[in-house]
């Protein structure tokens, strides 16, 4: 399990951890995913759901191919924590009430396998 992200101070420490494993350069990648990072999604449990997608994609050969960004809130609290998962294709999955087990799951079967985790998927 990553550490827990409890402040600025240390996501702003994962995401350079990070960086290199993950290949955030400018550029097209094959996949984007978007943290929804809100105050509602912080204190849903937003930054977990951060933390954990970092530590699965920085494992992950092909996350060359892949960036993750944050943003705000997108005003459906109700479904926080969520991400968006934007293919090449510019095809979107909004993904919702998250937790570090389901990121993991979407990771696998999703970003790598290609197959949308429909259970999860609040919006595409």
């Amino acid at each position: 399990m990553g550490k827990k992200i409890t402040s600025r101070e240390d996501l702003a420490k994962l995401r350079e951890q990070v960086k290199p494993e993950v290949h955030l350069r400018a550029g097209p990648r094959r996949v984007q995913i978007t943290v929804h990072m809100g105050t509602c999604g912080i204190a849903a449990g937003s930054r977990e759901v951060l933390s954990e997608l970092a530590d699965q994609l920085g494992r992950i050969p092909q996350s060359s191919n892949v960036s993750f960004h944050k943003s705000g809130c997108l005003g459906l609290c109700d479904q926080e924590p969520m991400m968006t998962v934007t293919e090449q294709s510019g095809h979107s999955l909004l993904y919702g009430k998250l937790d570090r087990q389901k990121v993991r799951e979407i990771v696998r079967e999703h970003i790598l396998g290609g197959h949308p985790v429909d259970g999860y998927v609040v919006k595409s």
